[in-house]
């Protein structure tokens, strides 16, 4: 288990991380999203003990990393965005290296490494040199020493980058499956990937906590409206009038029916009640509800809306210091 304790990070001025929050139980995988400059690495790297905080606690499989960082850092595996590849050294000899540096027996090396080549399908390359290998190897090469040592917690920062389409659902899969017998942090760029593997998301903007619960959850929060699509077999006009006259139904939108005789719409509903209400209403003037569908904010509209920074708004001193400043521009243009 991850346990993180207002953890703080500045450089002078700069504060990165902003006490900052969060545990990482056994077997669950915590998707870790955030813009550009939001805190991310920063916070990785202070996990993993490459950073020290300026204040605040981590807590890994029981170590303080800052009381007990040998015995911290032997519970994490670490993948990070840059694989750190050794690039002249052949594949099994960079990973019976790696075995070394993480102190694992001579006697078990030989079988873990065998063990990690095989989830991550580099037998094929064991006897290649690591600078010849394709971008999609190489990740996967960084993802095989991240295993190495069987460690309690895995922190993955962008696992799939140029993997192909095939290679990604593996990776998918091998991380659920790593699920079982470990704690996984996952930061992604690609929110679909979030949403395929992990049991949680936490979202940070400005190196602050905006959000840490559950997917679907998140999406609830985001969306207090109730979007639903529904395909209805009966009079269109009669229909239509039902949606006008229901002051419940917020708006609605035609869309192409896979259905024949029959017409599909998008609805936005004020509640859950007004599902009930708008169903019930389409019933009782003989319209035949052949199938309902709650649409749930998907994760990217939830990343947005949680990490868009509000614009400022202009006052009246703003105009008057953009004339000052055009009046300035002029004198010295004649000057």
């Amino acid at each position: 288990m991850v346990e993180i304790k207002n953890l703080t990070k500045r450089f002078g001025t700069i504060t990165a991380v902003n006490d900052l929050s969060f545990t990482v139980s056994d077997n669950e995988i915590l998707g870790f999203l955030g813009p550009n400059g939001a805190g991310k690495t920063t916070t990785m790297n202070m996990i993993t003990g490459c950073l020290p905080p300026t204040s605040g606690t981590i807590i890994v499989n029981g170590f303080d990393i800052s009381n007990n960082p040998m015995e911290a850092k032997k519970s994490i595996g670490y993948l990070p965005e840059i694989p750190p590849l050794y690039t002249d050294m052949k594949v099994y000899e960079y990973l019976k290296f790696v075995a070394g540096i993480k102190a694992v027996p001579r006697s078990k090396r030989n079988e873990q490494i065998k063990l990690v080549m095989d989830r991550l399908k580099i037998n094929d390359v064991s006897k290649r040199i690591i600078k010849n290998l394709s971008k999609g190897y190489k990740q996967r090469v960084g993802f095989a020493q991240a295993l190495i040592g069987d460690p309690k917690i895995l922190i993955l920062d962008e696992p799939t980058v140029g993997l192909d389409p095939n290679q990604i659902l593996e990776v998918r899969k091998l991380i659920k499956d790593l699920k079982k017998d470990h704690a996984i942090i996952l930061c992604s760029h690609i929110l679909q990937e979030i949403s395929a593997v992990c049991d949680k998301a936490l979202i940070i903007a400005k190196g602050e906590l905006k959000a840490l619960d559950t997917l679907k959850n998140l999406s609830d929060r985001v969306s207090s409206n109730i979007a639903l699509t529904i395909t209805i077999d009966g009079d269109k006009v009669k229909i239509i009038d039902i949606f006008n006259n229901t002051k419940s139904i917020l708006d609605y939108t035609e869309i192409t029916s896979d259905k024949p005789n029959a017409y599909a719409f998008k609805l936005e509903l004020a509640n859950d009640d007004a599902r009930k209400q708008t169903i019930a209403k389409l019933i009782s003037e003989d319209c035949s509800i052949l199938e309902v569908q709650t649409d749930q904010a998907n994760l990217e509209q939830v990343f947005v809306k949680l990490t868009k920074q509000p614009s400022k708004k202009r006052t009246i001193y703003d105009v008057f210091d953009d004339i000052e400043k055009n009046i300035d521009s002029d004198e010295n243009k004649e000057a």
